[in-house]
């Protein structure tokens, strides 16, 4: 068995690879992984630099999700936009932050 199927992607993230009907999805679940394993990856990253900057700037949590989320929807950024949303989403909850 390969590795990659050892991966559980959750709803909330296949649900942005889900056809309007939310019945199939649009791209192959290899792909929905290997997605799925850069994001996860980024909001576990995001965490010390989001704290830090919240400590620093004295902004509310909700400030800081807003800057991240702009520089991960910026030009030359790894992720869709709709899995930049995604990421401060989960960053969100991995900081027990209000979501926004």
């Amino acid at each position: 068995m390969d590795d990659s199927n050892q991966i559980d992607v959750p709803p909330s993230f296949t649900a942005l690879f889900a056809s309007p009907s939310g019945h199939r999805l649009t791209e192959p679940m290899a792909v929905v992984r290997e997605r799925y394993e850069l994001c996860e990856d980024l909001a576990q990253m995001l965490t010390d630099e989001a704290s830090t900057a919240q400590f620093r700037s004295g902004a509310a949590e909700a400030e800081v999700l807003q800057v991240l989320l702009a520089g991960l929807q910026g030009e030359g950024s790894p992720v869709q936009p709709p899995e930049a949303e995604w990421v401060i989403r989960r960053l969100a909850e991995l900081l027990q932050w209000r979501a926004p």
